[in-house]
């Protein structure tokens, strides 16, 4: 298969949340059809949805795939439970949650998998660090840093430096 353009998201606020999330993209990088180029700053964010619960910390990765959409969110899925996550409520507190954000151009529209992931144009917590290592990146039409730049009144901020493979 030909190598695809795409964007993850991750979260976590269980736990050391700053290591889950290191871990999970050190876990995306050594996958087989998975190369990471870039990777956020990890940024400090509110509950979404479910506000009584700790902040989270999210951060953005993108690079390529040679995996079809399926195939990684399968690999997405699997991270996830090797880092202990398990099912708990809608918007609840999370050990670790893995996003594909975007794939190529392409849209996805099944019952376990939409792509562009159906929120992102909505939520500060994906968009801000998205914004800094994809800025020109469109959605749905919209520039990402066009976006990310509603939310710049949100009390998001960024807690740690990008991650680095190995680091």
């Amino acid at each position: 298969m030909t190598s695809v353009d795409v964007t993850i998201g991750l979260g976590a606020n269980v736990g050391d949340a700053q290591a889950t999330i290191a871990r999970a993209l050190d876990a995306l990088a050594r996958t087989p059809g998975i190369e990471l180029a870039v990777a956020s700053p990890f940024f400090a964010t509110p509950p979404w949805g479910y506000e009584a619960q700790d902040w989270f910390v999210n951060a953005c990765a993108a690079g390529t795939t040679t995996l079809s959409p399926r195939d990684l969110l399968a690999a997405c899925k699997k991270i996830e439970s090797e880092l202990g996550r398990t099912e708990t409520f809608r918007w609840g507190p999370r050990v670790i949650d893995i996003d594909i954000l975007t794939y190529g151009d392409r849209e996805v529209g099944e019952p376990d998998l939409i792509i562009p992931h159906k929120e992102l144009l909505n939520r500060a917590f994906a968009l801000m660090p998205l914004a800094t290592i994809r800025p020109e990146l469109r959605v749905a039409g919209e520039r990402v840093a066009d976006a990310a730049a509603r939310f710049s009144d949100d009390p998001i901020r960024e807690i740690a430096p990008a991650w680095e493979p190995g680091g």
